[in-house]
């Protein structure tokens, strides 16, 4: 019998793997295709990672634009996924689930009904800045961010819908901009996924930002103290869920539920007052997962210099 058994060979269930690894464990990770390459990119808050976490590039100009642009003063990092693939020796590899004291599920988010969707294309470009909104056009936005080697990814995304805007209509859209290049990338997961029963890790234990759709990171900085408390005897759970990131998820659902009442102009508006904010209310927001005195602060100081109309929308 292993100590620890993690069904799911993602992101998140590799990086707790290789965590319980780390503490002595004698641990195995359930994968059907161990070889398989990540073909999605995984981008992150360079501050929101543990020290150590493999990045691949990095952007220190960040930009937004809503109605007006905006500089963002955080790091923005794109993984390095051959790095967060590799698990050590020690873990044992499984094409089908063992016994174990421990068992994670991390196979991935539960189908939920908000939806974010996105189509990307690779360019060659010698840019080194990150765009994470350009809602300059049409009720999508564009997310442009360097992949190293004169690549840059391309993505129109839809930020949340319920239903989302269907994939085709992203990629119509994009050709429409931009000459699509060889690679291309699809995305869509929920915002509003249920936790999967019993002891569960990554997005199927509901890591998936209601606001942002990010996960990996929170999935990366978790993982050790999760695997500290199996070694130490105590209750997982009570790290993958504290009552203060319970409290903030609630209070970022409360937020999804804003959104997806907004119309494309409602949107932009709201966005352009958002990141009027000063930085520690944004990364509260954003990153804070933990911070309910931050996110409160960030909430209250939103509504204070939103507009009436958007005011009645953050009541109602």
């Amino acid at each position: 019998m292993f100590d620890v058994l993690v069904v799911g060979g993602g992101p998140a269930g590799r990086a707790l793997a290789r965590a319980c690894a780390e503490e002595g464990l004698d641990t195995a990770i359930v994968d059907r295709q161990p070889e398989r390459v990540w073909a999605a990119t995984y981008g992150a808050w360079a501050d929101e990672l543990p020290h150590g976490t493999p990045t691949k590039v990095t952007s220190t100009v960040v930009r937004v634009f809503a109605r007006e642009e905006h500089l963002i003063p955080r790091e923005y990092v794109i993984l390095d996924n051959a790095r967060l693939h590799a698990l050590p020796d020690s873990v044992t590899v499984l094409p089908r689930p063992a016994d174990a004291r421990y068992t994670f599920n991390a196979t991935g988010a539960r189908k939920g009904r908000a939806e974010q969707t996105a189509v990307g294309t690779v360019i060659e470009s010698d840019c080194t800045e990150t765009t994470l909104m350009d809602w300059r056009n049409g009720d999508s936005f564009l997310y442009t961010v360097p992949l190293g080697d004169n690549r840059v990814l391309v993505e129109e995304t839809c930020l949340a819908g319920r239903p989302a805007t269907p994939l085709d209509e992203l990629r119509r859209r994009l050709h429409a901009r931009i000459a699509p290049g060889p690679e291309e990338e699809r995305v869509r997961f929920p915002l509003d996924a249920p936790k999967a029963d019993g002891l569960a890790f990554g997005a199927s234990a509901g890591f998936i930002h209601p606001a942002t759709g990010y996960s990996v990171a929170t999935s990366l900085t978790l993982a050790p103290k999760v695997a500290q408390a199996v070694k130490a005897g105590e209750d997982p759970q009570r790290v993958i869920w504290s009552r203060k990131a319970r409290i903030v998820h609630a209070m970022r659902r409360r937020g999804l539920e804003v959104l997806l009442r907004m119309d494309a102009d409602e949107t932009r508006d709201f966005f352009e007052v958002f990141f009027q904010l000063d930085a520690n209310h944004q990364r509260a927001y954003l990153s804070g997962r933990e911070d309910v005195k931050g996110m409160v602060a960030a909430m209250t100081a939103l509504f204070r210099i939103a507009p009436r109309w958007l005011r009645t929308k953050l009541i109602f």
